[in-house]
């Protein structure tokens, strides 16, 4: 099983919306996305409420079947969707993936 773990800092205002709300946006269209995409076994999505200048305001943690699977999601046309609108609201990425 793979494990992906990844947190975002989102910019103050971007695509029309404010942070809040752009966060609120991510969740859903991540949530989303289970069930159209083979090989997620879970995906949870947390809105952070810690305001320290190190903290991130979204994580997402997410268990995939193999690394196959997990390559397979990083492509996929809903996921690559996705990614498009959260890189464009984003100021800051990191990301963990390992395998257990």
């Amino acid at each position: 099983m793979i494990k992906h773990i990844v947190l975002w800092k989102l910019k103050d205002y971007a695509e029309g919306a404010s942070k809040k709300e752009n966060a609120l946006k991510v969740k859903k269209v991540l949530e989303d996305m289970v069930g159209k995409i083979p090989g997620i076994i879970t995906l949870e999505v947390g809105l952070n409420f810690e305001t320290s200048d190190a903290a991130s305001d979204i994580a997402l943690y997410s268990e995939f079947e193999s690394r196959e699977a997990l390559d397979a999601y990083q492509i996929h046309p809903i996921h690559v969707k996705v990614k498009d609108f959260i890189s464009s609201v984003r100021t800051e990425r990191r990301v963990a993936d390992y395998e257990i």
